[in-house]
């Protein structure tokens, strides 16, 4: 309630479980029972606010004037579905606290997620069921007044390899050109010699041009997840000891926020994670309180008892690699809760619509737009969130479509 009434549609509000205190206020109010008390607004409530653990739900999805929506509440109620436990459902993540199959990498398919499988993922649905909800709020106390948010739009760039031929070491460079050999890879191999005579020929070295972009999109808010990890099967970026390695990570912190991507490792293992936040802490004389997690691997609430264990405070992996869309259903951060544990934990979640690895299926630059501005609309319309999580790999590939400029016309088109 407190996230959907306050902070999604700036309102303040007060609880009360006493019948005498709810009739003697004068203000607007809601019941949230199973029947009506006096003229307040009423939602019937579903039962799952009132229950504890994790239970196995049927769910039958209806239509709200165009929106999907679940919890039917009945005819009495003021809305025809229960909004609370429905937003409680998408936000706490219920549906990954059940029994389901993981994909390879561990991590909760999004084909399993209602949103998916209802087509209701590309939609911020929590953010636009707080705001049609609102409108029945005024209709019925004309007097409401609320606080009106304003959109926000956040640009990360995940950086995972920050390059892909140079500072990769004598032995490592050797055993690439041997691969590239072995595969009759012949224009890999040329790139790779011609990285050896001038380094800043990687193609994932496109650094200096990102912040030239960042540079002209004033007062944009954009963000650097690096990967400070020692090599792993699943993290082989360059050695956290190489001297131009670090020195890269310290001259983009001079200019943007820079946080951590955790490894593989870090998300199996606490003191790794803890490690590594140490580790890069140090080299940029800041602390890290930001976390992006290896491929979006979030296990929930694991992850999250990890994070907050580790003493950071917002996590930036609510998302899909693969899908766009709106893991949680919402484009405004929150306060993860813990139904095992039946509280609210202090880290902050900030989800992400938008992934460069779902936008690889597009064969043109028009599609893309086209995609985006369909999303975009909808998070302008609420006044959320709108972020979206790019890497250095993805504008270094030779792909159809040109990355690295289509990038900068999303900074420009979405930034107001």
């Amino acid at each position: 309630m407190n996230q959907v009434l306050g902070r999604i549609l700036g309102l303040e509000v007060g609880f009360t479980t006493k019948v005498e205190d709810f009739i003697k206020h004068k203000g607007p109010k809601i019941t949230y029972t199973k029947q009506p008390l006096q003229n307040e607004l009423f939602i019937r409530s579903n039962d799952l606010l009132f229950e504890q653990g994790i239970n196995d739900i049927e769910i039958k999805v209806q239509d709200w004037e165009g929106v999907p929506c679940f919890f039917e509440s009945g005819e009495k109620s003021g809305i025809p579905f229960d909004i609370f436990s429905a937003s409680f459902y998408l936000l706490s993540r219920y549906e990954e606290y059940l029994p389901h199959v993981k994909d390879s990498l561990g991590r909760f398919p999004p084909e399993t997620s209602i949103a998916f499988q209802h087509q209701f993922l590309d939609k911020p649905v929590v953010d636009i069921w707080a705001f049609r909800f609102l409108a029945v709020l005024k209709e019925k106390f004309p007097e409401l007044e609320n606080k009106q948010r304003i959109y926000a739009f956040t640009s990360i760039i995940n950086v995972t390899t920050s390059h892909i031929y140079a500072m990769r070491g004598l032995g490592r460079s050797i055993g690439g050109m041997v691969k590239d050999l072995s595969k009759f890879q012949l224009r890999r191999l040329g790139k790779r010699m011609a990285v050896w005579i001038n380094p800043k020929k990687d193609p994932y070295d496109n650094f200096d041009r990102l912040m030239e972009i960042h540079k002209e999109v004033k007062g944009i808010k954009t963000m650097f997840f690096f990967q400070f990890a020692e090599y792993s099967e699943h993290d082989k970026n360059i050695s956290i000891h190489r001297s131009k390695f670090r020195y890269l990570i310290k001259s983009v912190a001079d200019y943007s926020v820079v946080s951590l991507s955790a490894s593989m490792a870090a998300g199996a293992d606490l003191k790794v994670l803890k490690e590594e936040k140490a580790r890069l802490s140090q080299l940029i004389h800041r602390p890290i309180k930001y976390a992006r997690m290896r491929y979006n691997r979030v296990l929930v609430p694991h992850t999250y008892r990890e994070l907050i264990e580790a003493e950071f405070t917002d996590d930036f992996s609510m998302g899909y690699t693969h899908h766009l869309g709106f893991r949680a259903g919402t484009c405004t951060p929150f306060h993860f809760y813990d139904i095992n544990l039946e509280v609210q934990q202090p880290i902050k979640v900030h989800p992400f619509a938008v992934s460069d690895y779902a936008l690889r299926k597009y064969k043109k630059q028009d599609e893309v737009i086209q995609r985006l501005d369909q999303m975009y609309q909808q998070v302008k319309q609420v006044r959320g969130n709108f972020t979206v999580v790019f890497s250095n790999e993805l504008f270094g590939e030779r792909q159809r479509v040109p990355w690295l400029r289509l990038y900068q016309n999303i900074l420009k088109r979405y930034y107001v």
